[in-house]
């Protein structure tokens, strides 16, 4: 190890290890190490300087060298009391991650010289063993990226069609995408011709910060295949690059953009890797534990909100910080579109007050100047007490709403009395969201989601089939309110997969004929199926993978028509929630609930537990009463029992329903002019609009 580098004062801002052309500048924060030592590498991994850093600003470690570019390799050694009944369990044998490095070489191979203590003790001992040999190491980038004529698609958020997607994933068995399970794969040619096919509007992409593979799932030989076990907040996952240069991100997110496709990341602020008192120490640990993390009274344990074994501090100004430089980094250096908070009810809790949406995280996010332009979606709960915090979430975020999946699935499984809460659901959900000045689109509607059962297995599938993640078939959702329809799993049973098929598409008209923001499962539009599994966190394999080969092209077919619907009737897509009050406009209600009679709904029949059929026709207007400036009407049909005649509203002179959508008929999209009434198929979703007539 060599001592021939010269390193001066430098800055302590910006934190990270930043390049300034004459070199690099480090700044990490620490508010309890004694002493900082950088630790710089070769390509080759031999540890080649430890160099402390020279001055201390307030709680940030500093100092510049000269001569140092982009790709050089390092890391820190932080000096400081072992103390963990006082929350300090800093290791100078353990080589440390800087939680801003833009760029790791991989991820850490597990040996016990990765833990603070002596494993084959308890973690009041203290390891010697040095890790180094076994952990990535930080490397300094330059992130600049010529991004021509780059323009963000800003698409409001009530024509947001949102695709939740896992880079690998999408794209490991597509035939012609490439190259394959990679950030470039999933903005090739063949994925932009799909997103473009079907009409969505953003992907939602799994975490790509850079992540760990757990022990418990590596010594199983099993992987962390979505990722939401994060070791770095500004480096994209090496795994997801071709190569080893960052601007792979950025060139799929440009052509992403050139396609109008936002792109929004799924985040995980609210934990790390680094587990319990019990886990391994790779970088907010051994830098300061107790900053970083939230401790419970021992301060030797750690408060675990989140159910992953640690809760991230965010009450600390300096990791809040972190956090806040983190999204601004994605929006401003990689152009992303929006983020999706994974367990934010956990970033909203305050000391041990609990969840407060006043929290100084929803202040910093909702007054940054950067983050106003982008898409904001919470993930309303976590394991903490009072942990479900759905429709309690400030403006501007959005929430994914569990309820809306949980009522679409039981009201087409035939499941009792289920017609009230799908009326709810299918306005945007009010009960929970209107309130504050919220509108209809805080609610994101999903069927499906990559926790869970895919659409296919929802409808193929009465129980969770786990086995492969090696605990019992015990993890994952037990409540899947699914139905195998007569098998379980596949069956060559035409009557079965035609029903099947049916239900499927079923459940997709109604996901986006409903207010708020509709979310689809990436594979769910070509009959992807995990053969049961609804928690496939650990399978990067076939079972995770969407298999692209027998695709279900009819299907894919439907779900571009009901986009295509939705996009071509803003009707749908309404800001303001409806309540069926009078308008200002013109004095009519905005919404009408029918019954099959044509007679209005009455109390008795919202509390009929045997009712299967909902009618609801939305109407929109401006000018002078009834009808004179009429811009549009829809009448839809959601009928979950047996083929029945509806009689349809009133048309105003020289305008008369036509059918548009029937998902008894295999492509959905139809043309069909009514009078009166219409034959509604049994277990189908209809779609009318009013329209001058010739």
């Amino acid at each position: 190890m060599t001592t021939d580098v010269t390193i001066s004062a430098g800055r302590a801002a910006p934190l990270g290890a930043i390049f300034d052309g004459e070199g690099v500048n480090f700044a990490v924060f620490s508010a309890h190490a004694t002493r900082m030592v950088l630790c710089l590498f070769a390509e080759d991994g031999r540890e080649t300087h430890r160099i402390p850093l020279p001055e201390r600003d307030g709680d940030v470690w500093h100092g510049h060298i000269a001569g140092l570019r982009p790709g050089q390799r390092y890391g820190y050694r932080a000096h400081g009391p072992y103390a963990p009944h006082q929350g300090h369990r800093f290791n100078p044998n353990k080589l440390l991650i800087d939680p801003y490095a833009r760029r790791l070489t991989g991820q850490p191979h597990w040996h016990d010289a990765l833990y603070g203590y002596d494993i084959a003790r308890d973690d009041l001992s203290f390891s010697t063993l040095d890790s180094a040999p076994f952990m990535p190491r930080s490397v300094v980038v330059d992130p600049s990226f010529s991004w021509g004529n780059d323009r963000p698609p800003e698409t409001p958020v009530e024509e947001s069609v949102i695709y939740e997607a896992h880079v690998k994933g999408l794209t490991r068995l597509h035939p012609t995408a490439s190259p394959k399970g990679r950030f470039l794969g999933l903005a090739s040619d063949p994925m932009l011709e799909h997103y473009t096919k079907l009409g969505i509007t953003a992907v939602e992409l799994l975490p790509v910060h850079a992540f760990v593979d757990d022990k418990f799932l590596h010594d199983k030989g099993l992987t962390n295949y979505w990722g939401y076990q994060t070791l770095g907040f500004f480096a994209p996952d090496p795994r997801y690059l071709s190569g080893d240069d960052i601007s792979e991100f950025q060139q799929m997110v440009a052509r992403l953009h050139s396609a109008g496709i936002e792109v929004i990341l799924d985040v995980v602020y609210n934990h790390t890797c680094e587990g319990t008192e019990l886990g391994p120490t790779l970088a907010f640990r051994g830098l300061d534990n107790a900053s970083y993390y939230r401790l419970a009274e021992d301060r030797r344990f750690y408060i675990n909100d989140t159910g992953t074994g640690n809760t991230v501090n965010v009450d600390h100004p300096m990791v809040l910080r972190m956090i806040m430089d983190s999204l601004r980094y994605w929006v401003e250096v990689m152009h992303v579109d929006g983020f999706r908070f994974d367990l934010c009810a956990t970033l909203g809790r305050r000391g041990n007050e609990g969840f407060d949406p006043g929290a100084a995280f929803f202040d910093a996010v909702r007054q940054d100047p950067t983050l106003a332009r982008v898409k904001l979606i919470a993930e309303p709960w976590d394991i903490g007490p009072g942990g479900y915090q759905l429709g309690a979430f400030p403006p501007p975020f959005l929430e994914w709403n569990d309820r809306f999946r949980d009522a679409v699935r039981q009201y087409w499984r035939g499941d009792a009395g289920q017609v009230p809460r799908l009326a709810d659901r299918i306005t945007g959900s009010a009960q929970q969201f209107d309130h504050s000045g919220r509108p209809a689109t805080s609610s994101v509607n999903l069927i499906t989601a990559h926790d869970g059962f895919t659409l296919t297995d929802v409808v193929s599938y009465d129980t969770r089939h786990n086995h492969a993640n090696g605990e019992g078939n015990r993890d994952g959702h037990g409540a899947n309110y699914s139905d195998n329809m007569g098998v379980e799993g596949p069956t060559a049973d035409p009557a079965i997969r035609a029903a099947r098929a049916r239900r499927k598409r079923n459940m997709l008209a109604t996901l986006l004929l409903s207010q708020g923001v509709p979310m689809l499962l990436a594979g769910d539009e070509i009959g992807n199926t995990q053969s049961g599994n609804n928690n496939a966190y650990a399978q990067d394999n076939e079972i995770g993978w969407i298999g692209w080969e027998g695709a279900d092209d009819a299907l894919t077919e439907a779900v571009a028509a009901l986009i295509a619907f939705r996009r071509a009737h803003p009707i749908l897509r309404q800001k303001r929630f409806l309540h069926a009050r009078e308008r200002a406009v013109d004095g009519l209600p905005d919404l009408f609930w029918w019954r099959e009679d044509g007679a209005e709904m009455t109390d008795a029949d919202w509390h009929d537990d045997t009712r299967r059929l909902l009618c609801v026709e939305k109407r929109t207007a401006a000018g002078t009463p009834p009808y004179a400036a009429l811009e549009t009407a829809v009448f839809l049909v959601f009928n979950a029992g047996s083929a029945t005649s509806v009689t349809l509203p009133p048309a105003p002179r020289g305008m008369g329903w036509v059918a548009r959508i029937d998902t008894s008929e295999e492509s959905v999209a139809v043309e069909r002019p009514t009078a009166g009434s219409i034959a509604c198929p049994g277990n189908s979703v209809l779609a009318l609009v009013l329209e001058a007539q010739a």
